[in-house]
This record gives C-alpha cells, sequence and structure tokens, in this order.
C-alpha cells in the first residue's frame, strides 16, 4: 500500500487509547485506518515475555519501552525555592499498547461520582450513566463476583484468588478489619471503602492482556484497511491553515508526511500537548516567544496537569510474609479509604497492598503500602522549553501543592504506619521503613543480570545480619530518615513528603474537555479540538478531572466512547 496517499483517518499514539480506536474505527471498511506508533509493536504472537509476565516489575523499569530522555519535577518544595528544583525519571512509555503493555495491570472503573463531575465541569455526555456502557463493552470479567460485569470485551478482568495471597497480604486485610475496614469482593462493584482483591488484565493463562493484543488481535491485523506502523513517530502536525491535514512521521528510514481526513493524536498527557503546542495550538504569547506562530489560542494546552500523588512505607518481610514466588502478581488486594476532609468524596483515598516490592531478590523480601490520594487537587503543567521536536518538554507536577493533598498524604502515611505496626503483623514483618523512590533505586531496579546477582548478595546479607543488615537496607530505601521522628513532627513528615512523593504515572488532564466558551477547555465532549479542523484528542488529556482508579480502563473507555461518535459521523 502506498503510504505517501491520504488515508481517512491517522491515529498518532499507539497507547492504551490509540489501539482502541485502530480496532474500532477499522471496523468500518470504508475507513481507512493508519496507526502510528513511536515505539516497537507487540504483535500477539511476539509479545515480550517480561510484557507478558503477570509481575509487571520488570516491564516498568525495561528502558526499552519508555522514553529515554524524559524527566519532570515532581513534588511541589522547588516553589518555594526555585533554584532548587530537582528531576526524576518519568516512565512514560513508548511500545504498542502504551501504558497497558507495561503498567501495574490494575483495571479498574474509579467512582461514578467522578463522571459527574466532568459533566459539571462542561464534558457533556460523560455522565457515569453515560460511560458505564463502555466499561462494560471493554471488558471480560472472568469471576463475576457482583452482577453487570461485560463478558464479551477485548480485556480481561480477574482477582488472584484468596488461597493464592502471601502472608502479608494477609496480615494487612486482618489489621484493617481490627480498625474497623470491611471486606470487600469487587473493586469495580458498589463504590465502598474497605479492603477487596485487586482487579487485573490477566487472562485465563494468568498473562497480560495489553490494548494492543486484546484489541489488536490476528483478525483485526488482518483488515486490508489497517495500516500499523510502529516505530513512526510524530514530528509535527501538518497543517493549511487551521485545517489539520496530517502529521509528518519520523522512522528509521527518514521522513513521512502521511495526510488524512481526520488526525487523532493519542500521545498521552505529556505529548499530547507538545504535539498540539509544537502546531501552534495553546498559549499564543508563550508560542510567539519560541518562534512558533500561534494557530488557535488555547491557554488551557498543557495546564492542568494531573497525577496521583504516592509514596511507599515499607517493611522487611520474614519468610512467612513472602510469595511463594517472585514472577506472581504481586498487588493481590487493595484498600480504599474516606479521609474525612470537609468537600472530599468517598473514597478519596487509596492503598496498594504490595507483597513485593521489586522484580529482584531484595524487592521479593520487601512488602510495601503504597498510598495515594485518589483525588488530587494539586495542578501542574507541559510547556515546551523548545520548537524543537527532539526536545522533551518541561514537566512540573507540583504535586501536594494543594494543601488539602499534603494533608490527606500526611494522614494516610500515619494511618499505613499504625496497619504495619499493628500485632497482626507480628511474624511477617521484621521492620518498617520509608522508601525515596530515587533515581539510585530506578537504576537498581533495572532488570538485567549484574543487578540480579547484587541484589540477590545483598538480600541474603540483609536475612543473616539482623540490625546491621536492617541498617543498611534503611540507608538504601530512605536515606536513613527516622521513622518515628515522621510520625512525630508535623514539619518533619510534610518536609518529607514534599521530597519523596512520586507519581503513579497516571498523568493526564492537559487538553481537557470542556464548553467550547470555556477558555481553558481544549476539546469539546467529543474530543474535537476547539479552534481547528479535522483534529480530535483522544487519552488522558482529555479528563477534566483526575479519577478514583488506575487510569488505563478509564482511558479505554474513553477510546471506546469516541470511537463509537467517529464512526456514526465521519
Amino acid at each position: 500500500m502506498d503510504l505517501t496517499r491520504e488515508v481517512d483517518i491517522l491515529i498518532v499514539g499507539g497507547g492504551s487509547a490509540g489501539c482502541v480506536l485502530a480496532a474500532r474505527l477499522s471496523e468500518r471498511p470504508d475507513l481507512t485506518v493508519a496507526l502510528a506508533e513511536a515505539g516497537d509493536d507487540t504483535p500477539p504472537d511476539a509479545v515480550p515475555e517480561d510484557i507478558a509476565s503477570r509481575y509487571p516489575g520488570r516491564a516498568y523499569f525495561n528502558p526499552r519501552y519508555s522514553w529515554p530522555d524524559l524527566r519532570v519535577t515532581l513534588g511541589a518544595a522547588h516553589l518555594n525555592d526555585p533554584a532548587r528544583r530537582p528531576q526524576a525519571r518519568y516512565e512514560q512509555a513508548r511500545i504498542m499498547g502504551g501504558g497497558s503493555s507495561i503498567n501495574g495491570i490494575g483495571v479498574n472503573y474509579g467512582a461514578p461520582t467522578d463522571y459527574e463531575d466532568w459533566h459539571a465541569a462542561g464534558a457533556e455526555g460523560w455522565r457515569w450513566a453515560d460511560v458505564e456502557p463502555y466499561f462494560r463493552k471493554a471488558e471480560r470479567d472472568l469471576d463475576q463476583v457482583t452482577p453487570g460485569h461485560g463478558t464479551a470485551g477485548p480485556i480481561p478482568v480477574r482477582r488472584v484468588p484468596a488461597a493464592d495471597w502471601s502472608g502479608f497480604t494477609r496480615a494487612v486485610g486482618d489489621a484493617l478489619a481490627a480498625m474497623g475496614y470491611a471486606r470487600r469482593a469487587d473493586q469495580n462493584g458498589p463504590w465502598e471503602d474497605g479492603v477487596m482483591p485487586t482487579s487485573v488484565n490477566l487472562d485465563e493463562d494468568w498473562r497480560r492482556v495489553s490494548t494492543a493484543i486484546g484489541y489488536l488481535d490476528a483478525a483485526v491485523r488482518a483488515r486490508r484497511n489497517l495500516i500499523l506502523l510502529p516505530r513512526h513517530r510524530a514530528h509535527r502536525l501538518v497543517l493549511d491553515g487551521r485545517r489539520i491535514l496530517g502529521a509528518e512521521l519520523v522512522h528509521e528510514g527518514g521522513t513521512m508526511t502521511l495526510r488524512a481526513r481526520r488526525t487523532i493524536v493519542s500521545c498521552g498527557a505529556i505529548h499530547t500537548p507538545a504535539l498540539l503546542m509544537r502546531a501552534g495550538i495553546g498559549p499564543a504569547a508563550e508560542l510567539r516567544a519560541l518562534g512558533i506562530a500561534p494557530v488557535a489560542d488555547r491557554p488551557g494546552v498543557g495546564a492542568n496537569l494531573m497525577e496521583h500523588p504516592a509514596t511507599n512505607l515499607s517493611c522487611l518481610l520474614t519468610p512467612a510474609g513472602r510469595l511463594s514466588q517472585r514472577d506472581c502478581y504481586h498487588i493481590q488486594t487493595m484498600f480504599r479509604f474516606s479521609s474525612g476532609l470537609a468537600g472530599e468524596p468517598p473514597g478519596d483515598m487509596h492503598v496498594a497492598i504490595a507483597a513485593q516490592s521489586a522484580w529482584h531478590a531484595l524487592g521479593h523480601r520487601i512488602g510495601s503500602l503504597v498510598m495515594w490520594t485518589n483525588r488530587s487537587h494539586s495542578r501542574g503543567t507541559v510547556r515546551l522549553r523548545t520548537a524543537d521536536a527532539e526536545v522533551e518538554p518541561d514537566v512540573d507536577f507540583r504535586l501536594l501543592s494543594d494543601p488539602r493533598d499534603m494533608t490527606r498524604m500526611m494522614a494516610a502515611f500515619r494511618l499505613c504506619a499504625a496497619v504495619l505496626a499493628a500485632p497482626e503483623m507480628d511474624g511477617v514483618r521484621r521492620m518498617v521503613f520509608p522508601v525515596y523512590l530515587t533515581d539510585r533505586l530506578r537504576r537498581i531496579a533495572r532488570p538485567g543480570a549484574r543487578n540480579a546477582l547484587l541484589l540477590e548478595i545483598l538480600a541474603r546479607y540483609v536475612d543473616l545480619t539482623g540490625a546491621h543488615g536492617d541498617a543498611v537496607l534503611r540507608g538504601l530505601a530512605a536515606r536513613d530518615v527516622d521513622l518515628e521522628t515522621l510520625l512525630a513532627d508535623d514539619e518533619a513528615l510534610a518536609a518529607y513528603l514534599s521530597q519523596a512523593t512520586t507519581g503513579v504515572w497516571h498523568a493526564s488532564g492537559t487538553a481537557r474537555m470542556g464548553r467550547r466558551d470555556d477558555r481553558m477547555a481544549v476539546c469539546g465532549p467529543d474530543g474535537a479540538v476547539i479552534g481547528v479542523e479535522g483534529l480530535t484528542v483522544c487519552d488522558a488529556s482529555l479528563m477534566p478531572s483526575i479519577p478514583c482508579a488506575n487510569l488505563n480502563l478509564p482511558i479505554i473507555m474513553m477510546a471506546e466512547k469516541i470511537s463509537d461518535g467517529l464512526k456514526r459521523t465521519l
């Protein structure tokens, strides 16, 4: 097929949304659909084993699958001291299937009130009643522990049976039950506080099903009207006045311009706004300062950047607390609770109960409570440093910059400390310590034979040397931060959290939906970019507010809904 000719639809970005869009839109045989992805393909018969594995910790830290030069500012401490602005690596996926190929494998809807809030913010047609059918359309729930789940969708959903839970997982559940928290059967059932099995997208053989596998199966890939272009990165959008004509794609053989009747940008909440701004769609004054001629003055492009602020509190596990084998799914249960802070919805806090903290031998000996604000208020920005498409944008999340987020994270940290100190944990944990996820720890977490050997030696040393090994581990994980000091001193805890809080790779909101008369809205409720023609956005950028969920399934839902609308109107 001559790829220089015009196609009907060009999808830029083959992530969680892009693969769904390609599969659904190519169901219309009269539409020629091209999907361009900057990273490698993962066809169903050639999925790398670390991506297919039920344990996701290897894939996420494999540098082959993410943007190599992307660094971001996470916390907001620098707002009071601009000279101190530490940056960290941010593992944004660059692989077919996007985040669904390398994420933590959690699949959940969020709260019904999340989508009522989207509607109230101007995203008309995105209420819970509007979006629920698309969640059901996407899923194939293998357990059916509560009624109403989808049974025929491309994404399998299941839960790790209680018989397979680790001693740590069980003990945390017992400690929370002793504190009065209920046990629930289904994370995607009624929206209630409690401890519940984590819903995961693992198939009947306990293998990950990304959107590149579930939606782009062999039958879909065989369609003559679908063109897959892995290792094709969008350098720029092609314009004629205010009309988008397609995109310039860079690949190993050079550069190709692909024209399209409709271009859909699905590059994620960091790279989507960057691509729009390089095309002149964004805050006009900033674009002029970079030598970019404004086409549509939309100040909301790159604004409203959201994440779920998170931090870890961990413990060294005894043999009785550990998983039976390293490559099991490790977040077997989760804990949802309400902060009770005025104005916050029910279930505004989340704790992932991780029975293993990394792929290696030392991580197998560490259990963690990963806490985050399910509904965060802090907002950051994505800004261009230059018009050069080879330069990553300036990304500043400003996590915990909103006092409501800091207040709730402090309370969550103290609650998790109480859980790990509870008598129910006796016999499964040796010591408790905070974890500061530095670039040093990221380097250690990088899969490889050398790291595996070194960490096997360190794990055995920690096992055998008692208090001395404990001290070595604390120094490695948290720079000798004293937990008791943090629990007793509000200022110390706030200072620690402002430095140690990370995201959970849930970037969102930077091209949000809203009413066309809302100056900060970038797209209408159908995803069409306001102020230009022929351009749609479909990814987490569209979210007006961040849902109380891991974002993969909401993004899949959004792509199902937007593709349904496009199929009716194109």
